[in-house]
């Protein structure tokens, strides 16, 4: 992903600390309190500019929704769709997936999605992919036993390279999908990427993880 870089980035994401939570480990085991509503909890990894979180965020006001992204130039612009449109179950964490045990409790995630996400395709990089067994330890650290991770990939050696490796991690898989848009799934919410990709005919790959 080419990153361009936005000078104004900076103070226009200081100026919504409503939106973009500045310090998200004071809220680890009460993210309940950061809300208006103590509901269950869906967060993204790797949420990029946005369009995903606010639209689950939108679809769906009985859940709290936490969109997460390191780079500044990127959430910049998931923080300017959450102005155009507020929504009181969302908020936005620039910060690295990495950390993600230091911003939220042991059984605090509800569900948790990945979309998207760099397939680092060089072995030597393998440790990087979101759903290497390093971060598949972190996830399943801060979600409830029973919950899910919601996977999406163009990409099918990650596809492959993830099936492996949370099904050694002990998940198992519903709603497993070689050809999505062929699949006849409703309510998808498709990322900016995913559009881009639909349009031009491409496949989407896409698995439910569940922990048992």
């Amino acid at each position: 992903m080419r990153l361009r870089h936005k000078p104004w980035a900076a103070e226009y994401l200081a100026d919504h600390p409503e939106i973009l939570e500045p310090d998200p480990a004071s809220y680890r085991g009460k993210w309940a309190s950061r809300f208006s509503k103590d509901q269950p909890l869906y967060v993204e990894v790797g949420t990029g500019k946005g369009a995903f979180v606010n639209e689950l965020a939108e679809q769906n006001p009985d859940v709290n929704v936490i969109g997460i992204e390191l780079y500044e130039s990127v959430i910049v612009t998931a923080v300017e769709r959450a102005v155009e449109k507020p929504k009181d179950n969302l908020i936005l964490l620039k910060q690295d997936v990495a950390d993600l045990t230091d911003f939220f409790a042991p059984g605090e995630v509800d569900r948790l999605y990945i979309n998207f996400t760099d397939p680092w395709p060089k072995n030597r990089h393998a440790k990087r992919r979101l759903t290497h067994e390093g971060f598949l330890t972190k996830y399943t650290e801060v979600m409830k036993k029973g919950a899910g991770i919601h996977f999406k990939t163009d990409n099918q050696g990650l596809f492959e390279f993830s099936l492996e490796s949370m099904s050694r991690f002990g998940f198992y898989f519903e709603n497993v999908s070689l050809d999505l848009h062929q699949s006849g799934m409703r309510q998808n919410i498709m990322t900016e990427y995913e559009a881009k990709f639909a349009r031009r005919g491409m496949r989407i790959y896409r698995l439910e993880a569940v922990l048992h």
